[in-house]
């Protein structure tokens, strides 16, 4: 798939040479919104502007109001001359080169630059025409590596463009047509696919068309085929859908709560999750975008009426729990997506909650069976799409895929199950060979019931792998893996704090996210100011702009494993403590009081291992590791444990800032 076209095309002498209504006619007829004399005049003015700014040249192409898809926006000016490409935003009437101007020019090129394969290896230039702003200087190294933009207005434009010109061209020629034919293979964070997909894109247009977006696109269609199945034979479903991390299984179940919630609304399908974080980003993420496209449109939406649709799409899943567990009445959702089914609740920690939170004494089912039970209700028929992340089960009393199987066993016995081999395979999902053999001689095994390729890194697939390494105390394949997708994928280690901070700042470059995690057992890192009890609100963390003190940029706030799974950012700087150390193999302890105590429990073990696995892949790009170099004496921080973790990270293969 190649890039969408744009509302104009054309060579720079047949566009200096054609009637200015002309131009506009082309604009006004492609242009998908009533015209209004503001925008009329802006593209006049455009016009105007780059038709006296081309008159030196004859070789090279314009487009105007170019659409980049993974983005969901339109460039003003993309200018093709000779090897470079211009990606040009206009603000006409402007009197300052304004920040956001700037980064949302520089993102537009990093589009283009990581995603679309016709300009991976071209030289993408930024330039922001404000109309009415005083002439600035260019810093042309700057502005190169995408950290500036070249700033000029309507007066010396024409000059700029020479300069860049000048400075960048060699002389090669970018063949136009093969550039627009060229594959583009966006990959959106969570938040974008969840925008685009609520605004009715297909999951294959805001994807990369390679293995990861066919699997995406296979697996879509077969839960697509299995509810169809179910609704026209009456049958009760439940499908389990696997894959490694960053595989894109969130995105798989948005898709299709979407598909059915268009294809027939008296479904009700729904996004159900117990990830309170995601849940709430998502949700205001879809409020946000939604109110601003109205607004974009000259309509108005209140964001009381936007919170209402966002809410009935994605549902906290305990909500859900607790209104079902008040009603005995038939659920009116008919297609339920769980994400992350793996962290539903045992039958113990249920009961507990129940009588000590709702006051419900002898409860006696686990979470999955309550929400199957729920489900059951329908007389007809229903489907459960159960989204299932291997090891990352990270809370006390998660049950794993083990619970669920129980009770479609012991209770629902005339339900279809549907899985892919892999459940079985791999113990991450399962470790009971009774449930393995059990769902092997039950089930109906469909290899497209797993997603294998990870698509959350764009720049490897195999970092998930990588993090197995680590996890495993294998610095020996971790150090062969890593010298393989290094160039794609940095991982550097710091033991100095700001030094960490500053790589975060000087790698990420437009809106490109970063922030600081850290497990929510990592206590000591107080003593570096990051205070895991202090919480964040992930809205803030996740969403905000690099001027609120509450967003992840600032680098004041720090989220921990449960504010940040299921979600990503472009490059993160995991804060590392001793809970989790490296002696020889890892060991695992817990900060009571002021000591630390060795946690024993396998379980515990296995929740914490899980902790660091989540922070260990949320980084869409790279990574810093940051291990306190402890100098004073800090009984409570002995330094021998942080040296022997840092140690074996070095082993690993990964580079220490300088």
């Amino acid at each position: 798939m190649g890039l969408a076209q744009s509302y104009y095309q054309n060579n720079f002498l047949e566009f200096r040479n054609e009637n200015e209504e002309a131009i506009l006619g082309s604009l006004a007829y492609q242009h998908e919104f009533s015209l209004d004399e503001l925008q009329k005049s802006a593209w006049l003015k455009q016009i105007t502007i780059l038709k006296r700014a081309l008159c030196i040249l004859d070789q090279g192409e314009i487009f105007f109001e170019f659409h980049i898809p993974r983005m969901g926006k339109r460039v003003d000016n993309i200018l093709i001359i000779q090897d470079l490409i211009l990606v040009i935003e206009f603000k006409v009437g402007d009197t300052q080169y304004s920040h956001s101007a700037q980064i949302q020019v520089i993102d537009y090129c990093l589009d283009l630059l990581n995603f679309h394969a016709g300009s991976h290896n071209q030289k993408v230039i930024p330039v922001l025409v404000a109309t009415q702003a005083a002439e600035t200087r260019q810093n042309w190294e700057e502005i190169a590596s995408l950290n500036e933009v070249a700033c000029c207005n309507a007066e010396n434009f024409g000059e700029i463009f020479s300069e860049i010109i000048q400075q960048f061209s060699h002389n090669s020629v970018i063949n136009t047509q093969s550039w627009l034919e060229a594959p583009y293979k966006p990959t959106p964070t969570i938040i974008e696919a969840a925008q685009a997909l609520y605004k009715g894109h297909q999951v294959q247009e805001i994807s990369r068309s390679d293995a990861g977006t066919i699997n995406l696109e296979i697996t879509s269609n077969k839960i697509e085929e299995i509810i169809e199945y179910s609704k026209q034979n009456n049958i009760k479903s439940i499908c389990f859908l696997t894959g490694v991390p960053g595989a894109g299984k969130t995105l798989a179940g948005l898709n299709i709560a979407n598909q059915r919630l268009k294809k027939d609304q008296t479904e009700h399908a729904v996004f159900l999750s117990g990830n309170g974080p995601l849940v709430d980003v998502l949700r205001e993420a879809l409020v946000r975008d939604t109110v601003k496209n109205f607004k974009l449109q000259g309509l108005s939406k209140s964001r009381l009426a936007a919170e209402r649709s966002a809410k009935a799409f994605i549902q906290n899943i305990h909500h859900f729990r607790d209104y079902y567990l008040r009603s005995t009445e038939i659920p009116v959702e008919q297609v339920v997506v769980f994400d992350e089914a793996q962290r539903a609740w045992q039958k113990e920690q249920v009961s507990n909650f129940m009588k000590l939170k709702k006051g419900i004494d002898n409860f006696t089912m686990s979470e999955p069976e309550f929400l199957i039970n729920v489900m059951n209700r329908h007389i007809d028929w229903c489907v459960v799409v159960c989204l299932i992340g291997g090891g990352q089960e990270i809370n006390t009393g998660e049950a794993g895929v083990t619970e669920w199987l129980e009770a479609l066993k012991q209770k629902f016995s005339e339900w279809q199950i549907y899985y892919s081999e892999k459940i079985l395979e791999d113990s991450v999902y399962l470790d009971s060979t009774e449930h393995r053999n059990w769902l092997q001689t039950t089930g109906i095994n469909e290899q497209d019931l797993h997603l294998a390729v990870s698509v959350r890194s764009f720049r490897s697939e195999r970092v998930s792998q990588l993090i197995q390494y680590i996890l495993e105390g294998n610095s020996q394949a971790a150090q062969q893996l890593y010298s393989e997708i290094s160039s794609d994928y940095p991982v550097v280690l710091s033991r100095n704090l700001k030094q960490a901070k500053q790589w975060l700042k000087t790698r990420a470059k437009g809106s490109e996210r970063y922030g600081i995690v850290a497990s929510s057992g990592a206590k000591r890192l107080r003593a570096d100011g990051i205070d895991i009890k202090s919480k964040i609100t992930p809205e803030h963390w996740f969403l905000n702009l690099d001027t609120d003190v509450r967003s992840s940029y600032y680098l004041e706030e720090v989220a921990t494993e449960f504010d940040i799974q299921g979600l990503e950012i472009d490059y993160t700087c995991v804060a590392w403590d001793i809970n989790f150390y490296f002696d020889q193999e890892w060991k695992y302890q817990a900060f009571k009081g002021s000591t630390w105590q060795k946690i024993k429990n396998e379980a515990k073990q296995k929740y914490l291992l899980n902790a660091y696995r989540v922070l260990l892949t949320r980084a869409r790009q790279g990574m810093v590791i940051y291990v306190p170099e402890i100098e004073q004496a800090d009984w409570t921080r002995p330094a021998k444990y942080y040296n022997s973790t840092y140690q074996f990270l070095m082993d690993c293969g990964f580079e220490t800032l300088k």
